[in-house]
């Protein structure tokens, strides 16, 4: 099971410049009502396809809506190699800004 990360850590650390990796994988009428800052957007659905984007020696923050589909998403991440963070609640929790 993916090790989890709050919303609050996560805008802490955006706050404070580090430098972080955060997978949208909600839809994309969800994420045009707002993502997190930098969110590199993948659907679930074309996580598999895409890895190829993403880098085996970072970490990756993984949001949704509301944390079911980030969980699912670590799971396919952390099968192929990954290494995630699920943050908890999805976009639903967050109260940092947005883009």
């Amino acid at each position: 099971m993916a090790k989890q990360v709050t919303p609050e850590e996560v805008a802490r650390r955006l706050q404070y410049g580090e430098e972080i990796f955060v997978i949208d994988v909600r839809q994309g009428s969800e994420v045009a009502t707002g993502k997190i800052p930098g969110a590199k957007h993948i659907p679930l659905g074309h996580l598999a396809l895409r890895t190829n984007e993403l880098d085996k020696d970072k970490t990756y923050i993984v949001t949704c809506q509301s944390g079911n589909r980030s969980k699912a998403a670590c799971g396919i991440l952390e099968a192929l190699g990954y290494k995630t963070l699920d943050m908890i609640g999805g976009m639903n929790n967050w109260r940092g800004e947005k883009e």
